[in-house]
């Protein structure tokens, strides 16, 4: 994500769950950082908050954003964004990140450590001695070793989790919609069908979002095709294991026994499946290390400071992240695209039904869906009364019955890099194209059949008019009696006493009436003011 800040800006930071104080020293330590820690409905005035952390307690829905319109940024220190309305974010412009990477180890070792609890009665037995009770007999266990593991779901944790199978002698079983046969080759898993894997596999632990999708994909029905005396595994997400159906295949013996660190419902509740002998059961801990705890923090609060500054955001939910490499490739094309939008958006005042943002050049090599975000979020800004970025241009164009699309092409005009945009409405087509010059910065280079050299900025006037003898004349005196100065002039024409344009940098924003006495003028058609703020 591309967020433009201006230096000395300050910014406050709430942090609405509890979080390692350590890993928020990033954003602690930043002197243009203001960081609250407090729930969202202790705090009186939300609006000016540009960022938010959060966990999983706090529900991130549209009416909490529709108190924060100044929030840039929603940061959760975890996988997981089931407490988020993704939808609602995205058309408040407001970016999503998360921390994919900062508890994967922590996770891994606990859904280990709950397998192997499984297999060998462990908090059986440590409940029974506690109680001064010496039964070996009783928690006789099983090796894992020459065991199937079935993991659904093979993203961070569950490649990690085949890793530590390998160790255990295990053989590991993968169902996994999204993992390509030679990716499961590489960390040595056996890719199934899910109905073979549950046929199959000997434990089976989930490591899936929880979706539409996946929602009790370990119900009834699926349940009863796994192998008799099945151990069932959930330190994912509540909810991806139906808990009704799981007791009920634990009271009749076809499903050995479960480890359960995640409810459908949390603080759980679920007593009549918690307290059978065969569960083990932790109150969502899978992540809760002092090591998992403060990495997740870093990641978000470095990534948080990173995107109040203007840099990218590395690990966006609902925008491609890019990388700091690639961002500083096309920083200039940012800027270049989002003026040319708005720059269009002034020009043709009708609807549009669809853009064609096109790059050629150097830039064609390099990925420019961002680029075509910041065309698409210039061009509605000047339309629409609610703030337009990146994140949300493609949601509000979308509503309004615009389509846009991309392309890459070899015909850069001798230009080393070229983007043109190419507008389709109510009244025709509009073209434009434009080029940023290093030491020199963006340029708009062609307008229509008319080619210019018209740096965008300040208070522009676009005049069309009929390329008679004595038109630049009447316009200049006509600008005078209002008391406008003219900077710069761009000329352009097709043919002589055809059709032709002029592009005026003036010293002041123009008036109504200064467009009205332009139109009058006979051989003026069109005049639109241009303003760049």
């Amino acid at each position: 994500m591309i967020v433009q800040a201006d230096v000395g800006t300050s910014y406050a930071v709430l942090v609405a769950d509890t979080m390692s104080e350590d890993g928020l020293l990033p954003l602690m330590q930043n002197e243009k950082i203001e960081v609250v820690q407090g729930k969202p409905d202790e705090i009186d005035d939300l609006s000016r908050f540009s960022a938010l952390l959060v966990r999983s307690a706090t529900q991130v829905d549209a009416a909490l954003l529709e108190q924060m319109p100044e929030l840039k940024i929603v940061a959760r220190a975890g996988v997981g964004i089931d407490n988020i309305d993704l939808h609602a974010a995205t058309k408040h412009g407001v970016i999503v990140i998360n921390a994919p990477d900062g508890n994967t180890i922590s996770t891994t070792e606990h859904t280990f450590a709950m397998m192997m609890a499984l297999f060998r009665n462990i908090p059986q037995a440590y409940t029974s001695l506690k109680n001064h009770e010496w039964n070996r007999k009783a928690f006789q266990g099983t090796e894992l070793r020459g065991k199937t593991l079935g993991i659904v779901g093979l993203g961070r944790i569950g490649t990690e989790l085949a890793k530590r199978a390998a160790a255990f002698q295990m053989n590991t079983v993968v169902f996994d919609p999204f993992l390509t046969a030679e990716r499961a080759q590489k960390i040595g898993v056996k890719l199934l069908e899910l109905e073979e894997l549950l046929q199959t596999a000997d434990v089976i632990t989930v490591h899936t979002p929880l979706t539409k999708e996946t929602q009790d994909l370990l119900g009834k029905e699926n349940l009863a095709k796994t192998k008799p005396g099945v151990f069932i595994l959930n330190c994912a997400r509540g909810g991806i294991i139906n808990e009704a159906a799981l007791k009920e295949a634990l009271d009749s013996g076809h499903v050995a026994g479960a480890a359960l660190d995640v409810f459908e419902h949390e603080p759980a509740d679920n007593y009549g499946l918690i307290d059978m002998p065969q569960v083990v059961a932790t109150p969502h801990i899978a992540a809760s290390t002092v090591e998992a705890q403060e990495s997740v923090a870093v990641q978000v609060a470095e990534e948080v400071l990173q995107v109040l500054n203007g840099a990218p955001a590395a690990h966006s939910i609902n925008l491609p992240a890019i990388s700091e490499e690639l961002y500083e490739k096309i920083r200039p094309y940012y800027e270049l695209t989002n003026t040319m939008g708005h720059f269009v958006s002034q020009c043709v005042k009708t609807a549009v039904q669809h853009i064609d943002v096109s790059f050629s050049g150097d830039i064609a090599r390099e990925e420019t869906s961002v680029l075509t975000r910041s065309f698409m979020a210039g061009f509605l800004s000047p339309r629409i009364d609610a703030p337009v970025n990146v994140v949300n241009a493609g949601v509000i164009a979308e509503e309004r019955g615009i389509t846009y699309r991309q392309a890459h092409t070899s015909e850069s005009y001798g230009y080393a890099n070229l983007v043109e945009a190419h507008v389709s409405g109510n009244s025709g087509d509009f073209i434009v194209q434009g080029t940023y010059i290093d030491a020199y910065g963006p340029r708009i280079t062609k307008i229509n059949e008319f080619n210019v050299e018209l740096i965008p900025t300040g208070h522009l006037i676009y005049i069309r008019h009929s390329d008679q003898p004595g038109v630049i004349g009447k316009m200049g005196q006509l600008l005078g009696r209002h008391d406008v100065n003219i900077a710069t002039m761009q000329v352009g024409r097709k043919e002589e006493g055809g059709e032709a344009i002029m592009m005026l940098a003036v010293d002041k924003e123009v008036s109504d009436s200064v467009i009205d006495d332009l139109i009058a003028v006979e051989e003026i058609h069109a005049a639109d003011p241009i303003e760049f703020h």
